[in-house]
């Protein structure tokens, strides 16, 4: 009784409020409220994953399956302040709620049985210590959560690597064509794996990592990512 107590008087002081708009959120609210859960710019993708623009993307740097993004990426959009609050702002529990959302909207439209796996693009353990933690785990941890299928940290970064923010397309590429592995902790030979990452921008990251779980014998690589868009 004294914790719910407690737990109510902080509410009281400390309100939790919505990621973006700042509104105070009923308790049935995780991070968003209900009216910017509404207003996401959620993507068609998932009704076309073998056939959009992100496929093309990627064509020719992997052998894509399925290539999907929930979000519309768009500068100084919601998508953006989403991803500034999950990256920069300490709030894991933001991915977890995208990726709980996108894993129902998934459901929804018969991917339920679609992966065994569900990977997620790791961070040098460097930047992991700094940030204190990856932000694309918390993504990945929502939709298995959802989806009712294991979340595995199949792959491992060997090199820390430079931002990638300023690189041409071709300098990403080359920038970490070597710096994954496969864990060696991880069955990942004959799995199909859901692999996803936070944003896609060239696809030179997701490409290089889904290059890894086939070359480890995966079954199929599918790409996700939080947002894509123009950068």
């Amino acid at each position: 009784m004294r914790f719910t107590f407690f737990e109510d008087f902080l509410a009281l002081v400390f309100p939790k409020t919505c990621c973006v708009c700042k509104r105070s959120l009923f308790d049935f609210e995780n991070q968003l409220c209900k009216i910017c859960i509404g207003r996401l710019p959620i993507t068609n993708y998932h009704l076309h994953p073998q056939n959009n623009d992100l496929v093309v993307k990627v064509m020719g740097l992997t052998n894509p399956n399925l290539v999907m993004s929930f979000l519309r990426f768009t500068k100084r959009g919601m998508s953006q302040k989403l991803l500034h609050n999950l990256k920069y702002k300490n709030k894991p529990e933001v991915g977890i709620e995208l990726g709980s959302l996108y894993g129902h909207l998934l459901q929804k439209h018969g991917f339920s049985d679609q992966w065994d796996l569900v990977v997620p693009v790791p961070l040098h353990p460097e930047k992991q210590r700094r940030r204190g933690y990856n932000q694309s785990e918390q993504f990945a941890n929502g939709l298995a959560s959802v989806l009712e299928v294991p979340m595995n940290l199949g792959l491992i970064r060997t090199q820390f690597t430079e931002t990638q923010t300023k690189k041409t397309r071709m300098e990403r590429i080359i920038n970490v064509s070597e710096v994954f592995a496969v864990n060696e902790n991880v069955q990942i030979e004959n799995k199909r794996v859901l692999l996803v990452d936070d944003v896609m921008t060239t696809g030179a990251t997701l490409t290089a990592c889904a290059n890894v779980l086939l070359e480890g014998k995966a079954k199929t690589v599918d790409l996700a990512v939080i947002a894509a868009g123009r950068f």
